[in-house]
């Protein structure tokens, strides 16, 4: 896991930062900065507050009271979606059970199972609009039925591929998520 210095001079480094900048900006003495990023210091109360802010990210996050890592977990997250197959709306009741439970205590679960639940919120509402569709198409006999059977079935693929292709990516160490963005619903 890596110390509270490298998360920051990451971090820092991503905003194209530089260490004088961040200290100017955060209010912070250039050398406490220095300290920090060499793991010489950590940063407490107010210092790590001032820098957290600046960086735009969460103190917990940087912390990671009590977290630890835990692949398996993460997987079995990813997996749960396709609970869809079997159970209606099983692909966010499942992910959401396991996503409360463990959220504060793994890190990365956070933002895995709010971008995953964000994307089974979404993906559920056009998957029932377009049955929905398909069905009242096909039963009073109106026009293309067949390409809203396509998009199902897209649809429907498309939900069996991410959840393996994440879980796969986890498996091999990039805990990269592979669920596009779309609508930031929980956070």
């Amino acid at each position: 896991m890596k110390e509270i210095g490298e998360k920051i001079r990451e971090v820092r480094k991503k905003k194209g930062l530089s260490q004088e900048e961040l200290a100017e900006s955060s209010k912070v003495n250039l050398r406490t900065i220095q300290r920090i990023e060499n793991n010489e210091s950590e940063p407490r109360g107010k210092t790590l507050h001032l820098i957290c802010e600046v960086l735009d990210i969460n103190a917990e996050d940087i912390l990671d009271y009590g977290k630890k890592e835990d692949h398996h977990y993460l997987i079995i997250l990813h997996l749960s979606v396709l609970a869809f197959l079997v159970i209606p709306v099983g692909n966010i009741i499942l992910p959401l059970i396991l996503w409360m439970t463990k959220k504060d205590k793994i890190i990365g679960m956070k933002e895995a199972g709010a971008n995953l639940l964000n994307f089974q919120i979404i993906w559920s509402v056009f998957a029932y609009i377009s049955i929905t569709l398909f069905a009242l198409f096909k039963i009073m006999h109106w026009g293309p039925s067949d390409i809203l059977f396509y998009i199902v079935v897209i649809l429907y693929a498309l939900n069996v591929i991410l959840p393996i292709l994440s879980a796969v990516r986890i498996r091999n160490g990039n805990a990269q998520n592979g669920y596009p963005k779309l609508i930031r619903i929980i956070k």
